[in-house]
C-alpha cells in the first residue's frame, strides 16, 4: 500500500485526493485526512532526496485545504441564519464552543482556534461557531490559517521523520496515527479544562 501511494506522490493526483480529503472534514470529521496525510509523507519519506520539494507540497496543499475548508464552513454559518442559530442553540457544545471562541478572539488571541485544529471534531465546532456569531473574518481567518499551518506540518512531520526514524513501514505510519491521535487527545483536554479555570478565576 505505502509503494502505491509513494508512486502517486509525484503525481497532482495525489494532492487533489488530500486537499479534497481535507476540505470536506470539516463536514464530516470522520473522514481520515490526518491519516492519509501521514500516510503520503511516510511514503514520500521511501523515495530519494529529490522527494523534499513534494514533501514541501505536500505541507502547502494540505495547510491551504485546511483554510479553505474552515472558510467555507464559517461562510455557510454566517449566512446559515435563523435556522442555524437555533440548531447551535440546542447543542451545548456547540453553544460553549461559540462563547468560548467569542471570548478568545475579544482578547485578541485566537489560541482556541490553533488547539481546535487538532481536536477530534474541533475545526468543525470553532469554524461553525464563527461564522454563525458573525465574528470579524480578520479576526478568525489569520488564526486559521495558523491553525492549519501547524496541523499540516505536525501531521507532515510525524509521517516523514517517522517513516526516517522507523523505516517506511506500517509500523512508521500507526506510530506516526498514534502521536496525531495523541495530540488530538491533549487539545481536546486543554479546551475542556479552560472554562473551568476561567471559572476559577
Amino acid at each position: 500500500m505505502l509503494e502505491q501511494v509513494g508512486s502517486l506522490i509525484g503525481s497532482p493526483w495525489i494532492y487533489a485526493v488530500v486537499a479534497l480529503s481535507i476540505l470536506l472534514d470539516v463536514f464530516l470529521p470522520v473522514l481520515p485526512s490526518g491519516v492519509l496525510v501521514i500516510t503520503v509523507a511516510t511514503a514520500a519519506a521511501a523515495g530519494s532526496a529529490t522527494d523534499v520539494p513534494d514533501i514541501l507540497a505536500l505541507t502547502l496543499c494540505a495547510a491551504t485545504a485546511s483554510v479553505l475548508g474552515d472558510l467555507v464552513a464559517y461562510r455557510l454559518a454566517w449566512r446559515g441564519g435563523a435556522r442555524l442559530d437555533r440548531a447551535i442553540s440546542r447543542s451545548r457544545r456547540l453553544t460553549a464552543a461559540q462563547e468560548r471562541l467569542g471570548a478568545a478572539l475579544a482578547r485578541g488571541g485566537g489560541a482556541l482556534v490553533v488547539l481546535a485544529r487538532f481536536a477530534p471534531a474541533g475545526r468543525s465546532v470553532v469554524s461553525l461557531g464563527a461564522g454563525a456569531a458573525h465574528r470579524r473574518a480578520r479576526d478568525f481567518l489569520p488564526w486559521s490559517a495558523l491553525a492549519g499551518l501547524t496541523w499540516a506540518a505536525y501531521s507532515v512531520a510525524l509521517g516523514y521523520f517517522g517513516a526516517h526514524w522507523l523505516g517506511a513501514s506500517w509500523l512508521a505510519t500507526a506510530v506516526s496515527v498514534g502521536a496525531l491521535f495523541g495530540a488530538g487527545a491533549g487539545a481536546a483536554y486543554v479546551m475542556r479544562r479552560e472554562p473551568q479555570a476561567s471559572e476559577a478565576s
